[in-house]
């Protein structure tokens, strides 16, 4: 909070994936002139008519976290993530790389993923860095240490985000460089359930994705959002590279109503 505060933020969200754990340290440590708006990007899917289905985010504003359809989902989620990365763990122990559980669970200090094992493969020296292990010769997709996760459907989660009150940003919807992306048509089905934006600004998006993304969101009646989808050390993105604008801001503040933003 504080590093938002000095990068000349005047809000913050804190969005980390299917969890809001965080929120209660994260207002805590509010320092003046800094609001701080709760949230979560939650873990999801989109299926096709062939059965193929693609991996997406939904981040999720101002809801109510004890709502309690959203708050098992959310549970849910989180207890997948622990045994998929069990099963990962296991993979790179058969094959010789002596990764330990109990300290990917310390790296976490919370919901645990991806990144946790791979800043453990880093301590062992078996990558130079957290973003190696993003390949298709460790955790990717498509590696042979990758196990598939556990997601909603992106739908049922933007009503369920809705029925507690919040709102929903699709989050970086062109990341091509994290996989495959879903086309338009699904960005169509996603408004109709009730999205209310898409998250524009993004580090992974370049200069056509951007205006693609904007026409889009004009057609669509969506607020336009952006984020630096900072990691803290995990990734090399520093905080305020993404922003979103007031006009977009107070939009999402006029159709919450499950929670309201934080000051010291």
């Amino acid at each position: 909070m504080r590093a938002a505060r000095q990068a000349g933020l005047d809000v913050v969200a804190l969005t980390d994936h299917d969890t809001t754990a965080g929120v209660a340290a994260a207002a805590a440590a509010l320092p003046p002139g800094l609001v701080l708006l709760p949230g979560a990007e939650i873990s999801c899917r989109s299926t096709g008519p062939d059965g193929d289905s693609i991996s997406l985010h939904l981040l999720a504003y101002l809801f109510d976290p004890t709502e309690p359809d959203f708050r098992a989902a959310r549970a849910w989620l989180r207890e997948s993530r622990i045994h998929r990365a069990e099963r990962m763990v296991a993979k790179l122990r058969a094959a010789g790389h002596p990764v330990s559980w109990q300290r990917v669970r310390e790296l976490a200090g919370g919901t645990v993923g991806r990144p946790h094992i791979a800043a453990a493969l880093v301590e062992i020296g078996r990558i130079n860095h957290i973003g190696e292990a993003f390949t298709t010769a460790w955790l990717r997709r498509g590696g042979p240490y990758h196990v598939g996760k556990d997601e909603l459907d992106v739908l049922a989660a933007i009503r369920m985000v809705l029925g507690a009150g919040g709102v929903g940003v699709f989050a970086h919807p062109l990341a091509r460089r994290r996989g495959r992306v879903v086309g338009d048509d699904v960005i169509v089905a996603m408004a109709a359930a009730g999205l209310a934006g898409l998250e524009v600004d993004h580090p992974d998006h370049d200069a056509t994705d951007r205006a693609h993304l904007i026409g889009l969101a004009d057609d669509l009646g969506l607020l336009v959002t952006g984020s630096s989808d900072y990691h803290g050390t995990n990734k090399m993105v520093p905080l305020g590279a993404g922003c979103t604008g007031p006009a977009a801001y107070d939009a999402i503040l006029a159709q919450a109503t499950g929670a309201r933003p934080l000051a010291a």
